[in-house]
């Protein structure tokens, strides 16, 4: 199973809150097999202790530090929000990854997609991307 594939990506999401976002997030790295359900709600608590939202539309959620025996292996999911959903940081998200990592994999993870996502013509390529490969395909060609 890679970190990133195509059933774990959506594309168009409109949602009514930053919670029903993560729970989206959260429940595609479920669906393949990364963790157990309970993962999902160790994200929301995460954000209702400390923001994911990381600036410049992106948002990550993960886990709570107690959360990191639940995962099975690392993986992340893509949830593009063309419309936004406010954070609680003022401006609005349009791009949600979450993650799930075993051991220390987070730090480069989030330094991989932190790296990708701060070009501001890769963020746009990727909030535009037409199908879940071609976002699949900016994040590999990105994160090299």
């Amino acid at each position: 199973m890679s970190i990133l594939s195509v059933n774990k990506v959506k594309l168009n999401v409109q949602v009514k809150d930053k919670y029903e976002a993560i729970r989206i997030a959260g429940n595609l790295l479920v669906e393949a097999d990364h963790v157990p359900s309970e993962y999902v709600d160790k994200m929301i608590e995460r954000e209702n202790s400390l923001s994911t939202y990381m600036g410049g539309g992106l948002a990550i959620p993960h886990g709570t530090n107690e959360a990191k025996s639940l995962v099975r292996s690392t993986g992340l999911s893509v949830v593009v929000l063309p419309e936004g959903v406010d954070f609680g940081e003022g401006e609005p998200a349009h791009l949600v990854i979450g993650i799930a990592a075993v051991g220390d994999d987070h730090l480069d993870l989030l330094t991989s997609v932190a790296m990708l996502v701060s070009d501001e013509d890769n963020m746009a390529d990727i909030i535009g991307a037409k199908s879940e490969q071609a976002l699949i395909e900016i994040f590999e060609k990105g994160m090299e």
